[in-house]
């Protein structure tokens, strides 16, 4: 009994002695440059590679996400900076393109004050206009504390808008040429060639946007893009207020009238400056 036991210890020693080798030539081996790798290093130097790159891939997806997440939010707030200079900038082109049309109207104003009499006009700023009555009326910043009457003319650089229906001490208010309620035709003249063509001018197609000119019975042909003017008769409007160009000609079927179609010179939807024309034994 006694020397099995001792037999099972000197086993055990012999067993740790050539564990103990195993480790130590491991060692050696592990150091050593042109060393192979037996098949259980390799095993244990695979798995711990595939164990590195388990814990390894999620700790690099997290830091793709977060950089990923970082040039977004950069590229986000530049292009948040780069909107707001785009916006300022389309606000600062508009302006600029407002105030270039301003001038442009005022220069235009200024030249047609170079060719009325001094004191014969007053210049005006259009201040308000009802949406529900956009081509009927329009209010000016000048009344009677400026020398403005009722019935006097009023036009622009490009053409004529109307007269003065009702003044204040400092504000009045324009009837437009468009508006349905013109108490009045108005007497004009169409240029053609050397001589003229007389008719009144009756209403205004704001569908169409033009000017409908009846009373022509003269057969002489009247060519499209004529000049329409004022003729000064009836004591409403002075002579040479441009009101368009012909547009287009109706005949009747019996081929003894013509309406004519009148493109307006002045652009209604867009009024800003005028100027007020006196006159005596206006309206």
């Amino acid at each position: 009994m006694y020397k099995k036991k001792k037999l099972e210890v000197r086993y055990i020693v012999i067993l740790i002695l050539v564990g103990i080798t195993l480790v130590l030539g491991g060692l050696f081996y592990a150091f050593h440059e042109n060393r192979t790798l037996t098949i259980i290093e390799k095993a244990v130097h695979d798995t711990g590679l595939f164990i590195e790159k388990i814990i390894y891939t999620p700790i690099q997806w997290g830091k793709d996400l977060i950089t990923s997440w970082q040039e977004k939010k950069e590229m986000y707030e530049k292009y948040e900076v780069m909107r707001e200079h785009y916006e300022e900038y389309n606000a600062l082109e508009a302006k600029y393109k407002e105030i270039h049309k301003e001038l442009e109207e005022m220069e235009q104003m200024l030249e047609l004050n170079v060719s009325l009499s001094e004191g014969t006009y007053v210049n005006a700023t259009a201040i308000t206009r009802n949406v529900d009555y956009w081509y009927q009326t329009l209010s000016l910043d000048r009344g009677q504390k400026h020398d403005v009457g009722k019935g006097f003319a009023v036009v622009n650089a490009r053409g004529l808008i109307g007269y003065i229906d009702s003044v204040s001490n400092y504000y009045s208010t324009v009837k437009l040429l468009t508006a349905e309620d013109v108490q009045h035709k108005i007497s004009i003249k169409i240029e053609v060639g050397d001589s003229f063509v007389f008719g009144l001018l009756t209403l205004y197609d704001a569908d169409k946007n033009v000017f409908q000119i009846e009373g022509i019975s003269e057969n002489t042909g009247i060519p499209k893009g004529s000049l329409v003017t004022t003729t000064g008769l009836g004591n409403v409007f002075p002579s040479g207020l441009v009101i368009g160009t012909v547009d287009s000609i109706y005949t009747d079927h019996f081929e003894l009238a013509k309406t004519v179609y009148v493109k307006p010179a002045v652009d209604f939807n867009d009024i800003n400056y005028v100027t007020i024309l006196k006159r005596e034994g206006a309206l």
